[in-house]
């Protein structure tokens, strides 16, 4: 006879997943498909009686069918209002239209938001969700993560949220009541550390197990993609990045751009930096960094001929920047991200 996951014990923890019109629904059906995966008892090799840990719930404004951002519809379980006190509050992906977050549309949304948090609520976001969170002010002067992708357009809208686009998932406050997940398919991270908190570290490795989920523990660095800022004004320096994105695995590319600059040396330094965010070289090396990146991905060369073919003679010192860079070693970044035998064909 086997072993429940879960002992007895209190009832479940309500989950209120936010339905909204802006929602992606893959991230939405996603965790609420995983957060309900205990009552496929079978499936997670637990005994009738075990207990399950979740009670999630689809929420919006109005129960009934709500078309999502995809233009698929959802059903809506219940209305927001109807709840008079939730345990978790899950904001799922939002899709940004060309025109960014519209601050002020969901203003009786926020309130119940706000309200669920101060009779003690925990407050997660999946990906982009952190927009809607952070209109509620209570992320203000809190780590956070968002969507890499969307790490510009964020801080524009909620300076006064320090995000880390970077890192899996950030859990802020006093009593780790500000939960948020980073890019994409990280909603995993927050959904299995949930059930980890919950219900035991067990319980969160089975549902892994099941679903074939994966911590990202290399954090998502090396997901990221490096765009030099060139939205800045400064036509110089616009004119040296242009130089620089065909020319940078030249020999000595900084000294060359400043040669081909009308400016002193330590003034195009001073202006790139205060242009880019980034010093000359230390842009060089991003650059340099994300083709190797591309080559690893898409061709058999070598690492050693990769690193001559990005401009570095010594392979070692590649080597040693790739994973200051990227947090990955050149050919552990090539076992993850190359394209398998089987999709090249």
């Amino acid at each position: 006879m086997t072993k429940p996951l879960l002992p007895a014990g209190p009832d479940p923890r309500h989950v209120s997943l936010i339905a909204l019109p802006d929602a992606v629904i893959s991230t939405l059906t996603g965790i609420f498909d995983v957060m309900n995966a205990f009552a496929l008892t079978d499936m997670l090799n637990a005994s009738a009686g075990a207990r399950e840990p979740f009670q999630v719930e689809i929420v919006g404004e109005a129960a009934g069918a709500l078309q999502l951002a995809s233009g698929i519809p959802i059903n809506v379980q219940r209305a927001f209002a109807d709840i008079e006190t939730t345990d978790i509050v899950i904001v799922p992906s939002v899709l940004l239209r060309p025109g960014g977050w519209e601050k002020g549309r969901y203003p009786k949304l926020l309130e119940w938001i706000s309200s669920m948090y101060q009779r003690g609520a925990v407050l997660c976001s999946a990906c982009s969700g952190l927009f809607l969170l952070a209109e509620t002010g209570l992320f203000d002067g809190k780590d956070a993560t968002v969507h890499f992708g969307y790490a510009r357009s964020f801080s524009a809208v909620y300076p006064a949220v320090p995000i880390h686009p970077d890192r899996v998932l950030v859990i802020a406050g006093r009593r780790e009541e500000l939960v948020c997940s980073g890019a994409s398919t990280s909603w995993h991270d927050l959904v299995l550390y949930l059930i980890a908190r919950y219900a035991g570290a067990t319980a969160a490795q089975e549902v892994a197990r099941m679903f074939a989920l994966q911590w990202h523990q290399d954090g998502l660095t090396p997901y990221m993609v490096f765009e030099g800022n060139s939205d800045h004004g400064d036509a110089e320096i616009q004119s040296a990045q242009r130089w620089l994105d065909t020319h940078f695995p030249v020999a000595n590319p900084v000294e060359e751009m400043i040669r081909r600059s009308p400016l002193a040396e330590r003034t195009f330094k001073r202006r790139f930096a205060s242009a880019t965010g980034l010093a000359p070289i230390a842009y060089v090396q991003r650059l340099r960094v994300e083709d190797a990146k591309r080559r690893l991905e898409r061709t058999e060369a070598s690492i050693d001929e990769i690193s001559w073919q990005v401009g570095y003679e010594d392979p070692a010192f590649f080597r040693r920047l790739f994973k200051r860079t990227t947090g990955m070693a050149p050919g552990a970044y090539r076992k993850r991200f190359r394209m398998p035998d089987f999709a090249r064909r």
